[in-house]
């Protein structure tokens, strides 16, 4: 079972810092972590990563092998050329760092997160689960207080759960367990110093999203860009509205 953990760091005498990471066993996936499989996605290879970040290729391909036997495969290599071959991030490299991505904006940013909420019905449960029909279309969410079929609900999801993809790039429904995916346009963005909030128009309505700086940077995120949202069903509340 994987782990969200957060610790206070050395102190400075003005300053505190915070580290994050996700933990399986005694292998916890840390900023450093990240930081090589990002280098690996754009540089297209482990030897060019490890030169991006001042490392041997032996300690890059040493600690890729560490994460792997604890999260899962997380790069696809291919065999040939110059170079000895390429890599490429997996599905599931992508939705570490996602993770990952949202547990640094969940500590820097808390006290500015925010729900996106609509009104929706329910079409049909699925035990402790709800798929209902709004305005962004059909929402899957956790059933609060038992709503019935037909029943008006209101539908909740935190910025903090809800991820952000360049709509070429983004995983298909199967490859990620995110199964709430629509397509919108970025309306505004609130940049913080590590964290950005970033308003995505879905229709009439507005999916909030709260990510780190790196996130949007690595999106190249401005008004008006095209924009895919996700959010897990786990992460998605329906409630009972009043009567209408």
């Amino acid at each position: 079972m994987s782990e969200e953990t957060a610790s206070d760091g050395a102190r400075a005498p003005t300053a505190a810092t915070v580290s994050v990471g996700l933990s399986v066993g005694e292998t916890t996936f840390a900023t450093a972590d990240a930081a090589l499989l990002r280098a690996i996605d754009d540089g297209g290879s482990v030897r060019a990563a490890a030169t991006t970040l001042g490392r041997s290729r032996a300690r890059a391909l040493d600690r890729l092998e560490t994460l792997e036997a604890a999260f899962g495969a997380l790069v696809e290599r291919r065999r040939g050329g110059a170079d000895g071959g390429g890599s490429r991030l997996t599905a599931g490299a992508r939705e570490l760092l996602d993770r990952f991505d949202r547990l640094q904006a969940a500590l820097a940013g808390t006290a500015r997160n925010t729900e996106s909420v609509v009104r929706g019905r329910v079409t049909r449960r699925e035990g402790e689960l709800a798929v209902v029909e709004t305005s962004l279309g059909a929402v899957r969410a956790v059933a609060v207080d038992d709503p019935d079929p037909g029943e008006a609900v209101t539908v909740s999801v935190g910025a903090d759960a809800v991820t952000l993809h360049d709509p070429d790039g983004a995983p298909t429904p199967d490859t990620t367990s995110a199964r709430n995916r629509f397509d919108g346009d970025v309306r505004s963005i609130d940049r913080g110093d590590a964290v950005v909030t970033v308003s995505v128009a879905v229709g009439e309505e507005t999916v909030t999203a709260l990510v780190t700086a790196e996130s949007a940077d690595r999106l190249g995120l401005a008004d008006g860009d095209p924009v895919t949202v996700s959010f897990k069903t786990t992460a998605t509340r329906a409630v009972p509205t009043a009567s209408e």
